[in-house]
């Protein structure tokens, strides 16, 4: 494994590469605050022959952060991943999980469709559907505005605290406990900085709120974008996963199956879907449940 920065108008973009250099390059994408650190435990069991890339998303893990009044909008995330592939065109295929680069990556199949062979995705949707948030959605974009606002008026300093504290905290183990404290110890290794008194966060404090980094599409531009697709789509669907962890108030299960249902109609034989056990953060928890189907489906494909 080695380290990489990529040169950005705001600074760089960091990444950890696997794999010889000649290898099919294969872009890794981690979740929402998380950072590069996410695959550590993947892809050490995944095929040698292939050239791993795990970024970490600007004002995550050791990417520098935005310039102060640039917001952390989607179409940005989106532009970093044309900026990292820029020269390794086409992509054999993205790794990710959540549905934070999902949507990054699944806007970026779509709108280059040439530039991507494969596609999966953990434990995720390509896009978020708009079907319940078309109520809250002015509301989420006023509280991302003014949250950013209040942030820069404050201007106050990261908060330091001990390794626990931030562990408890900032990996959630309160309210996400699926996450598990050995992989949340390893997610914090990148994600914050030593200092005299302990730890500091490396992400920028601007993007707390998600609904920020997200975009929300109608049925009708899902379907739309999905038949863009050249790409051939793997969906890794954890047995406890998403639903469980994010929105355990939501029985709500029709707009995934309309989702599922979408790709596995427009996209037919270049769709599969498995489901694997663990929960959402399986790809660290349990990684060889998906090593197995990745490495047997489509690295060797």
């Amino acid at each position: 494994m080695s380290e990489l920065k990529l040169a950005v108008p705001w600074g760089h973009i960091a990444a950890k590469i696997w794999g010889p250099q000649q290898g099919s390059p294969v872009l890794c994408l981690h979740g929402w605050l998380d950072n590069a650190n996410s695959f550590d435990r993947l892809i050490p069991l995944l095929p040698k022959d292939f050239h791993y890339v795990a970024m970490d998303f600007g004002g995550h893990g050791l990417s520098s952060h935005y310039s102060p009044g640039f917001p952390y909008y989607h179409q940005n995330f989106v532009t970093e991943v044309r900026r990292v592939v820029a020269g390794k065109s086409p992509v054999s295929f993205f790794l990710f999980y959540s549905f934070f680069p999902s949507c990054v990556t699944s806007q970026f199949s779509c709108i280059f469709p040439e530039m991507v062979d494969k596609l999966i995705l953990l434990d995720s949707s390509p896009f978020v559907l708009d079907t319940n948030e078309v109520e809250s959605m002015l509301s989420y974009k006023r509280r991302a505005i003014e949250h950013t606002l209040q942030l820069e008026a404050s201007n106050k300093p990261s908060k330091v605290v001990s390794p626990q504290e931030m562990l408890q905290g900032w990996v959630l183990l309160k309210n996400n406990s699926h996450v598990g404290e050995e992989c949340g110890a390893l997610l914090l290794q990148r994600g914050t900085t030593p200092v005299a008194a302990g730890l500091v966060m490396n992400r920028d404090r601007r993007i707390s709120w998600p609904e920020q980094s997200f975009e929300f599409i109608s049925r009708e531009l899902f379907v739309h974008a999905i038949k863009q697709l050249q790409a051939r789509v793997l969906l890794i669907k954890a047995a406890q996963g998403f639903y469980n962890v994010r929105r355990e108030n939501d029985a709500d299960k029709e707009p995934m199956q309309f989702v599922t249902s979408t790709l596995r109609s427009i996209l037919q034989e270049r769709f599969q879907y498995v489901e694997v056990p663990g929960n959402h953060y399986v790809h660290l928890n349990q990684p060889q449940h998906v090593a197995g189907v990745v490495s047997g489906g489509s690295c060797s494909s």
